[in-house]
């Protein structure tokens, strides 16, 4: 019984709790504003995994959905953010496990940006600082690719995204030490990714 009276005050500390009400009450404009929320950290999270901006913004319409789906079976054991980019890890797992099936795409410098970004300054010197920036960027997601998924993940979340141990424990279901094992692990491999890539660092 105690444990029932502890989930509803985590449920009331969360600052999405009374909207998340209203979404069960069947008001779609509520979900709506939970879209708007949280729609730009769950992009850079699919993003960031899967390295591909219009699979990214694919994953998050699909992890809304299944949000909508489910919403009324949320029971506030952690904080509706938590629980929600958790559908995002698991569904980009999902989809990055399909891609390969099908095919291998790899960013290059030589493709139009994935999402909107800086045009390229009038000057040639910012005009190759920005084009040296970009390449940086796509040797690190290069990098980041090439991580076992279980250390992508606490890689994106814990250094990224900038999530606490606890909530990596809520969001992937398993214990601090395998995090921290896990994001020791994708640091080092990060480091020799790089060092190969960019050189020494």
């Amino acid at each position: 019984m105690s444990k029932t009276v502890d989930n509803r005050k985590t449920a009331v500390r969360d600052e999405d709790y009374e909207i998340i009400l209203s979404c069960r009450k069947g008001d779609d404009e509520a979900f709506g504003v939970l879209v708007e929320r949280h729609q730009k950290k769950m992009l850079n999270i699919a993003l960031r995994m899967t390295g591909d901006y219009d699979e990214a913004c694919e994953i998050v319409q699909e992890a809304f959905l299944a949000a909508y789906r489910a919403i009324r079976k949320f029971r506030g054991e952690a904080k509706f953010s938590t629980w929600l980019n958790g559908i995002v890890v698991n569904v980009s797992k999902t989809r990055m496990k399909q891609t390969t099936q099908r095919r291998q795409k790899t960013v290059s410098i030589d493709d139009p940006a994935d999402g909107p970004g800086d045009s390229l300054a009038g000057s040639e010197a910012s005009a190759l600082e920005a084009l040296e920036k970009k390449e940086v960027q796509a040797k690190v997601q290069h990098c980041i690719n090439a991580l076992d998924e279980e250390h992508r993940e606490v890689l994106v979340l814990r250094d990224i995204q900038g999530f606490s141990y606890d909530e990596i424990g809520d969001i992937l279901n398993v214990p601090e030490g395998t995090i921290k094992s896990r994001l020791f692990r994708a640091r080092d491999a990060m480091k020799n990714c790089l060092k190969k890539e960019l050189g020494e660092l």
